[in-house]
């Protein structure tokens, strides 16, 4: 049953409403600032949305969705406060035209031939004058643009009354721009493809039975069940159950945490072991996962550099072809040649081959594990030439583990361990952790602790039954704290050049023995490292707050470093990446830790790997999706042959239309011709840019074998 049409005030109102679909009306929608397919992106990832369409001439709006209350609220909602990412100033571009029309203006055109002339005059005029107007508006507010060619071959052939021809030319011009629209609406389409859930169908509590619905069928309030190996799909709070929940890929906390009634729990954790009852608060577009999303919908906007220079270049050649048109018309009087000359532009072969590249090319690194933040983040990774990598976490596992328990004088190893145990237990930073649970591990009973202080980068403070107890690099404990650690001057350097990482423990001013831990390599680093070489990445660095000894230890094991940096603080790491540019490296870093944002900002491109923390992966530009350096080749690969096909569909656009303005100026081609051979060019020039931009790189086929990648 259709329902009447809403009155009330708010900015959009409903025109017509059927139970799965809703058409609403704003004057909003005219406004030239409202980039209308970002518009429609953002309806379509709510909750239950299948499709959206705005017609702008019609200042309407048509959404299908799945009919739920709550989801169009939502809907309702959006569009009431739409957010400022959705006004882009500079974002104006023509309303794709409709198939219908293209068809309208073929049968049109064919038919042209056989009208009288009362009748074909009116129609060709008709046809004619929005391409006329347009490019009058060109004109008059951006200049000699390829819409003032348009106009002027149209207007030309008008003139002279030659209807077919300005009526082929308007439908050819309409069957072009149909098919760029459909092209580049293809390849949005295969970025927005990475939008969807991770999770298609999920268990949820509905009148005190458990049934299986789809993930955009969920509702706040909804009781959703997760077990063993499940992704959790909504941040909530659980109502019943306990779990381990793995958050690394959240938080960058690679331990499982304990969580169970009560405890507050966010979408993308997965379930290790348990099973666990969420109400549900946020679902869908709302939900921290959804954030990524995000990232992916403002790449649909955004041009790189590369992209930028192109489309200069092709606004520059547009004049040239207008003036060889005007030119040859003043010399020849020949309005035929003229306008076949006119039909022949640069830009847009250019202009749109060089987004459906770049667009494509981002989805195919999404499928082989790579999400690219935007065309500029593919455009900077095939141009860097340094690598700079912060070594824990990134060229090893990240997971420390104590190795050698060693004291000094009469103290059992027990005892020194259970020492620095009870004074780290406290303390968030992964050396505490690998001596904590190392001791729990050989079930020792930690001392009680009091007076407990945390150095940053440096150590803690701690007293335990009056004695002063101090657990941390040997430059805090001697230089700080006045520690003679000098007997330990031969055994540390030994212990270092194993590769391993020192924890000092003193008791009441003396020094009580050496912790030893180790951080195990990534088995892929050396190969990774080499790869990259291969791919042209000519200085590779490692940066670490180890001790000099152990840092060089460790890049002797790794191969293909050119530079080490040790004992560094997490400032410095920023202040390093400066010194490299202004040395003129283009450089990418690569970390996952909270203190590495700074360095991931600064760099060229930033890196970060799929167990980083939240804030490591909102700062950078890449983030690896697959626990496996080697996909940073792959990225590399896919952001070098995205280079390729641009340069490719650039010269062949110059190259092709060159010949076809050098055809039309020699009178070789009617005005029918010509625009047939320029239309055809560029969409053979899309086709390509599209088909060649999906192709999985080598790499990435080569790896498959021992690195799970999403199929494309």
């Amino acid at each position: 049953m259709t329902a009447k049409a809403e009155p009330h005030t708010r900015a959009f109102t409903i025109a017509h409403e059927v139970r799965k679909r809703i058409r609403l009306r704003s004057q909003r929608l005219f406004d030239p600032a409202l980039d209308l397919k970002y518009l429609e992106a953002l309806v379509e990832s709510l909750p239950g949305v299948e499709s959206s369409r705005t017609n702008k001439w019609g200042s309407s709006i048509v959404i299908e969705y799945d009919g739920n209350r709550t989801n169009r609220d939502r809907i309702l909602n959006l569009l009431e406060n739409i957010p400022v990412d959705a006004y882009m100033p500079d974002g104006m571009k023509a309303d794709p035209i409709s198939l219908p029309t293209v068809v309208a203006q073929g049968a049109a055109a064919a038919l042209t031939p056989f009208m009288p002339p009362q009748a074909a005059a009116p129609t060709s005029w008709l046809m004619g004058l929005p391409t006329m107007l347009e490019g009058l508006h060109s004109l008059l507010y951006d200049g000699v643009k390829v819409e003032v060619l348009d106009a002027s071959a149209v207007a030309f052939s008008l003139l002279r009354r030659d209807y077919f021809t300005a009526n082929a030319i308007v439908a050819m011009l309409g069957l072009g721009s149909a098919m760029e629209n459909w092209t580049e609406k293809k390849s949005n389409d295969l970025l927005k493809n990475l939008l969807r859930p991770q999770v298609e169908m999920v268990w949820v509590e509905r009148d005190a039975q458990e049934k299986q619905v789809n993930f955009t069928d969920l509702m706040v309030g909804d009781l959703v069940i997760c077990g063993s190996g499940e992704l959790v799909p909504v941040d909530g709070v659980v109502v019943d159950g306990d779990a381990a929940l793995n958050q690394s890929s959240i938080t960058g906390e690679s331990l499982p945490v304990h969580v169970s009634t009560g405890d507050d729990v966010l979408s993308g954790a997965v379930v290790e072991d348990g099973r666990i009852k969420i109400s549900a608060n946020n679902v869908g577009n709302e939900t921290s996962m959804a954030r990524i999303g995000r990232f992916l919908e403002n790449s649909l906007r955004t041009q790189s550099t590369s992209q930028k220079k192109s489309d200069e270049l092709a606004d520059k050649l547009v004049p040239v072809t207008f003036a060889l048109g005007l030119g040859l018309f003043a010399m020849t009087h020949d309005v035929t040649r003229a306008a076949s000359v006119l039909t022949v532009d640069y830009s847009c072969a250019i202009k749109l081959a060089s987004p459906v590249a770049v667009k494509t090319g981002m989805h195919t690194a999404g499928h082989c594990g790579v999400l690219l933040k935007g065309a500029q983040a593919l455009d900077n990774l095939a141009h860097i030439d340094t690598i700079v990598f912060d070594k824990t976490g990134t060229l090893t596992k990240g997971n420390l583990t104590v190795a050698d328990v060693l004291p000094h004088g009469t103290m059992h190893p027990n005892e020194l361990l259970a020492l620095a145990a009870g004074a780290e237990e406290h303390y968030s930073h992964p050396v505490a952790r690998a001596v904590v649970a190392e001791a729990k591990a050989q079930n020792l009973q930690l001392p009680p602790i009091s007076q407990v202080d945390f150095i940053v980068a440096h150590g803690v403070s701690a007293h335990v039954e009056g004695e002063h107890i101090l657990v941390g690099s040997r430059h805090f404990l001697e230089d700080d704290e006045g520690v003679d650690c000098s007997g330990a001057e031969a055994q540390g350097r030994a212990l270092r050049a194993q590769g391993k990482s020192l924890l000092y423990v003193a008791r009441s001013g003396h020094l009580a023995g050496i912790i030893t831990l180790r951080d195990e390599l990534r088995p892929e680093a050396s190969e990774t490292l080499a790869m990259l070489k291969k791919r042209g990445i000519h200085k590779i660095v490692m940066l670490t707050g180890d001790h000099k000894d152990t840092a060089q230890s460790i890049a002797a094991d790794l191969g293909c470093i050119d530079e080490v940096h040790w004992e560094l603080n997490p400032e410095d790491k920023a202040v390093l990446i400066k010194e490299l540019q202004e040395n003129g490296h283009i450089l990418a870093f690569a970390g996952d830790g909270v203190n590495d944002a700074p360095a991931l900002v600064s760099a060229d491109v930033g890196i970060c790997m799929p167990g980083g923390a939240d804030l490591a992966r909102e700062t950078a530009q890449v983030v690896l999706l697959e626990n496996d350096l080697r996909i940073l080749a792959v990225a590399r690969d896919v952001a070098t042959q995205t280079q390729r096909i641009l340069k490719r569909t650039f010269q062949a656009a110059v190259g092709i239309n060159s010949a076809v303005l050098l055809a039309a100026t020699a009178g070789t081609l009617s005005p029918v011709a010509s625009a047939f051979l320029h239309n055809a060019s560029t969409l053979g020039i899309l086709g390509y840019a599209a088909a060649a931009g999906r192709k999985i790189p080598v790499s990435a086929q080569q790896l498959d074998s021992t690195a799970t990648f999403h199929k494309a």
